[in-house]
């Protein structure tokens, strides 16, 4: 019948498109569907011709009795329409394997790229030229090459620009996520020509083809066709990734970088020459990425559906909290803990004085001079100019705090432990919790595409703060074991005491049984102050609403495993809980579908 074709579509692509759209749906950005949009508009036009040539000598054939009817030049609307759903297909599962993946940290140049990835990048021409070659001269003869011929001689200046312009990023990428896109589709659309195609929906001409098959009826021109479109469509995603990456990244190339960029300003990005990229700044994110992914699991995911600039800034941000922590804590003695936060007041000092007082250059020599090189980069790319200083120095108060408790006589009766009661919890989570929520917040107002009134930021801010006490709260109740190991308890004596308790009890015995009374009481609280802040997030604007109440509800589902005693061990730090993968990805989904 004259619907063989379409019932093909019916049936295996259209349901797979369906599929992949209902999983990837409250992930999809903008961005996103402008980049499909344009791979499908690319893929639709630079395949039209070819096609339509192949058709018009005889090489394809349609059966009447397979198509409805409708062509243009020749081409039935049903082929038209595989053009689309076939780039829709592996634009969907490319999309949905990258999004956890910073692309910033990817780009790279001949000076940073190994001689490995050198050798690739021109073994990778070397082979592209060859194939072109080798179409042509199949062409040439005519017979039986003659599709493949027309198959290679039509793909590979198309792979051969894509390599040339992007490979150093693309090499670079998890394999993962450029293989995976390419052979998924490919094996599945392998089978459907097996099971439907091979059946007279379409045919090559005997004369053309080499009659061999890869299996059952899948003849070697149609496998290769379909891995290299796939292939075409994935490198073309890399290079509008890449195109990207270097549009966010470099703020001082590109200084203003709207949301769906102009195509042009694309290009611009992706025929840049790398050797302009300031690869100290690539490092740097790199370097960032790494920190947050072995510190912070639950912000690593949600990190990933933020946009752009907003993105990096953020992983910048936690960074730079990450390492300053980490100094403080990881010193040897409470003088020298001291000496860490009086430089990072003084490095604060100077960031934010007046540029006449303190150029880049008194910075950079400043952090070069007094900090290890393992955190320069995290200090020299903190966002400053976007963030107001007042949090960052009450970070440092929280730091502080911490250095109460490295008084060598802890385990001793007569100790006095910093958080005696509610308040002093309060304070303490102020200090080292919603200042960070805060600063967010500026990174999210200064990148914003929508404007917020001036009250409307206010009420955001002092939301943040109390929300900032939530999440600190259930970080305190998951890390009570680990703490009490190195001689704190930020549980208040007050509480303790009630309990017949003290800070030294908890020391020596953290699992007993009245910890867990404590715990859930402290979590009771961290609840009732999320849920004081929790509505107030939908004033966010539109494109960061989703992403921050990921990062939140991310965080308070550690509360709820804690609450359920569902914790299972971490992978970095015995004593803690914390939330299955498939978990936070199951949050993470639902609470974008809300939005």
């Amino acid at each position: 019948m004259a619907y063989d074709y379409a019932i093909v579509h019916l049936k295996y692509t259209i349901p797979l498109a369906g599929l992949l759209t209902f999983i990837i749906r409250p992930l999809l950005t903008r961005l996103d569907l402008y980049k499909t949009l344009a791979l499908i508009l690319i893929a639709f036009f630079a395949t039209l011709p070819w096609d339509a040539y192949l058709i018009r000598h005889g090489i394809w054939t349609y059966p009447p009795d397979a198509i409805i009817g409708p062509r243009l030049f020749g081409v039935p609307a049903e082929e038209l329409f595989f053009f689309i759903i076939q780039t829709y297909i592996t634009s969907m599962i490319y999309i949905l394997l990258n999004k956890p993946i910073l692309h910033a940290q990817f780009l790279s140049n001949k000076s940073d790229a190994s001689a490995k990835v050198r050798w690739i990048r021109t073994i990778g021409q070397v082979f592209l030229v060859g194939f072109i070659a080798i179409g042509a001269s199949l062409i040439r003869k005519g017979g039986e090459g003659t599709y493949l011929g027309l198959i290679l001689v039509w793909a590979c200046p198309f792979a051969f620009l894509t390599w040339t312009f992007s490979s150093y990023f693309l090499i670079s990428l998890p394999t993962a996520c450029v293989v995976t896109p390419i052979i998924l589709p490919t094996i599945y659309l392998w089978i459907v020509d097996e099971l439907a195609l091979g059946r007279g929906t379409w045919s090559i001409e005997s004369g053309t083809k080499l009659d061999r098959c890869v299996w059952g009826s899948l003849e070697l021109e149609e496998a290769t066709f379909f891995l290299v479109t796939n292939a075409l469509i994935v490198f073309g995603l890399v290079a509008f990734d890449r195109g990207m990456a270097v549009l966010n990244t470099f703020p001082e190339l590109f200084p203003e970088v709207p949301g769906t960029p102009h195509p042009s300003l694309l290009l611009k990005a992706v025929i840049m020459d790398p050797a302009k990229y300031d690869m100290e700044r690539v490092k740097g994110i790199r370097d960032a990425v790494a920190t947050l992914r072995r510190k912070s699991r639950s912000f690593y995911l949600a990190s990933s559906v933020f946009p752009g600039r907003l993105r990096i800034d953020l992983v910048l941000l936690y960074s730079f909290c990450r390492v300053a922590d980490d100094l403080v804590d990881e010193a040897q003695t409470e003088t020298e803990a001291l000496g860490w936060i009086n430089k990072l007041t003084r490095y604060l000092d100077l960031v934010y004085a007046s540029e006449d007082q303190a150029p880049s250059s008194t910075i950079s020599k400043f952090v070069e001079n007094n900090f290890p090189k393992s955190t320069r980069s995290a200090l020299k790319l903190l966002p400053a100019k976007l963030l107001p200083s007042r949090p960052l120095y009450n970070l440092l108060e929280g730091f502080k705090m911490d250095l109460s408790f490295s008084n060598n006589d802890l385990k001793q009766s007569n100790t006095q432990f910093p958080i005696k009661d509610e308040l002093d919890l309060q304070i303490y989570a102020d200090h080292v919790a919603s200042t960070v929520g805060e600063l967010c917040l500026w990174l999210v107002f200064n990148h914003s595409n929508t404007r917020l009134p001036r009250p409307e930021e206010s009420t955001l801010i002092l939301a943040a703060q109390t929300m900032g006490y939530a999440l600190q709260y259930v970080n305190i109740t998951r890390d009570i074991l680990v703490d009490a190991e190195i001689g704190r308890v930020y549980l208040p004596t007050n509480w303790l005491k009630k309990e017949g308790l003290t800070p030294q009890d908890i020391i020596r015995n953290p699992r007993q049984s009245k910890v867990e009374s404590l715990r859930q009481k402290l979590l009771d609280k961290a609840f009732k102050e999320y849920e004081r802040s929790r509505g107030t997030m939908e004033m966010l604007p539109p494109e960061v609403r989703g992403p921050l109440i990921v990062a939140v509800e991310s965080y308070m589902e550690i509360g709820r495993v804690l609450r359920e005693n569902r914790g299972v061990p971490s992978s970095t730090k015995r004593g803690r809980a914390t939330v299955p993968l498939s978990r936070r990805v199951w949050v993470a989904w639902k609470n974008l579908s809300a939005q």
